[in-house]
């Protein structure tokens, strides 16, 4: 065994490559189909795309292992007389020089083998399984990095493991895109971290800033660090005045219509004129040209979706800003309370966390049903699409003129690109329900699975559940004066649709 079963395993390793590669050239020894070989050859290459994205799944988890058993075995070998730090830099080298990596990719390589196959088991098992990649297995690396044990094994389960009490909802971790299971993780993160989100987002006001980056062929890069609600106010302000700098003789894209009018921002006095640079402020946007300063409120409907009992000042849980993710109940009160008349509240179903209640002032408008379509998706549904924008499409699943209804359960929000897609091409939508986003089929029959909301029941504060209610002289509503329990109404109603009932006739 030793060295020599490794070199054979590697070259029987090779030699399958130049068979799936002849295949890949139509060379194999018998076609995909005889009756028809091109069409054959073209699904007979998705097979092999499909086998490959696992392989390289059990070969990244093989590198992880191999790469954490060579540094625990190099550290003995080293003995107690090597400094723990030369060693770890050490290690890194062999690694990075062997891997061709450089001495930071090289130690973040190491940093995530070492957890991946330390503390978390199911993702080295789903990895060497083939059921995610290793793009996923450093997001969940990532996000648990900073997590007690209890919860990252709670993480663990929730996206990787079918038995979990709340299992994630619709696509499969591994057939998300990586970019879009760290969305995910992040938001259960910060519902389940065990620090409260006003601490850790007060730390992270504390470290907010504007980093310069040089970049190829004369350009470079500037981003700034910045509190959620801010970030996405500017990023709103830029998308409206670029749209409304649009025309037949514009010839410049969204992009760099974005980009000019930042530029023209930061580098004038345009920051200036505003007066007001307090977080209230960050809620208005330019409407017109980049040299029209004039203020207005953004017209974009922006929606805060908080639980009950945050809003109600019971709990400290996380509320999500549309487009951006969860965000401190405070910022949401804030945002609801203070800013534009565009950002619509969204209260959630304290049993299951499904959305129960738009903001009475868009709810009975005409684009209530377009709002719904943003909260039940998230986000264009076509796999691995991450387009947010206020400019996706409201397209019917069955056609009206094949007798589809104007319903939510027949109603998708795919982005201008995927809705093109889905009426020039073979690609089709599958049916959607009040709560899930249509699916899509591609022209070979595959069905792929769209990501879903991951709603989850609220936190319930002390005093809120069925046998907890043992106050002296009844229960107390926030700033209200006790209220005696009269045992009929109890069990006509309970003290959630009470609250409930409070605080939406308010």
């Amino acid at each position: 065994m030793g060295k020599a079963a490794v070199v054979r395993a590697f070259g029987e390793i090779r030699a399958a490559l130049a068979v799936l590669n002849a295949e890949v050239d139509g060379a194999g020894v018998v076609p995909f189909s005889a009756a028809d070989p091109l069409a054959g050859l073209a699904d007979g290459c998705l097979e092999i795309l499909a086998g490959s994205r696992e392989v390289e799944a059990g070969i990244a988890g093989l590198k992880a292992r191999a790469a954490v058993t060579y540094s625990d075995t190099a550290h003995v070998v080293a003995g107690p007389d090597v400094p723990v730090r030369a060693q770890e830099m050490a290690v890194a080298a062999e690694i990075g020089c062997v891997l061709a990596l450089g001495p930071r990719a090289a130690s973040s390589f190491q940093v995530t083998s070492h957890a991946v196959t330390a503390t978390l088991p199911r993702t080295l098992e789903a990895l060497q399984a083939g059921a995610i990649s290793w793009s996923h297995a450093v997001v969940m690396a990532d996000e648990t990095a900073c997590l007690d044990p209890a919860g990252a094994a709670a993480l663990e389960a929730h996206f990787l493991d079918p038995d979990a009490p709340d299992p994630a909802r619709g696509c499969p971790v591994g057939q998300l895109p990586a970019h879009r299971f760290k969305a995910k993780a992040r938001t259960w993160r910060e519902r389940h971290h065990a620090e409260s989100i006003e601490q850790r987002h007060a730390e992270g006001v504390a470290d907010r800033r504007v980093e310069f980056r040089p970049d190829q062929d004369g350009m470079a890069w500037l981003s700034a660090y910045l509190p959620a609600d801010q970030a996405l106010a500017g990023w709103n302000r830029l998308t409206a005045a670029a749209r409304g700098m649009q025309g037949p003789d514009e010839p410049r894209s969204m992009p760099q219509l974005r980009a000019d009018t930042f530029t023209d921002a930061i580098l004038t006095n345009g920051t200036t004129n505003d007066g007001d640079t307090s977080g209230s402020s960050s809620v208005t946007e330019g409407a017109g040209a980049a040299g029209d300063r004039a203020e207005s409120r953004i017209r974009a409907q922006v929606l805060v979706t908080v639980p009950v009992f945050s809003l109600l000042g019971q709990t400290d849980e996380p509320a999500v800003l549309d487009g951006c993710g969860p965000i401190p109940p405070s910022m949401a009160m804030a945002l609801v309370a203070e800013g534009a008349g565009s950002f619509y509240r969204v209260l959630v179903d304290p049993r299951d966390g499904a959305p129960l209640e738009i903001g009475r002032t868009s709810y009975r408008v005409t684009g209530a049903m377009r709002a719904w379509l943003r909260m039940r998706d998230g986000k264009c549904p076509f796999p691995g699409c991450s387009n947010n924008s206020l400019d996706n499409d409201a397209d019917h699943i069955l056609a009206w003129a094949k007798g589809g209804t104007t319903g939510i359960s027949n109603l998708g929000q795919p982005c201008p690109k995927h809705h093109k897609l889905r009426h020039t091409t073979a690609w089709k939508p599958t049916p959607a329900t009040k709560n899930e986003p249509p699916g899509w089929t591609s022209p070979t029959g595959r069905h792929y699975q769209s990501e879903h909301q991951d709603w989850e029941p609220p936190r319930w504060p002390s005093g809120f559940l069925q046998g907890e209610r043992n106050l002296p002289g009844g229960h107390i509503m926030p700033g209200e004066e006790v209220v005696p329990e009269e045992p009929s109404l109890a069990k006509e109603r309970s003290l959630l649709e009470e609250a409930l009932l409070r605080h939406l006739v308010s």
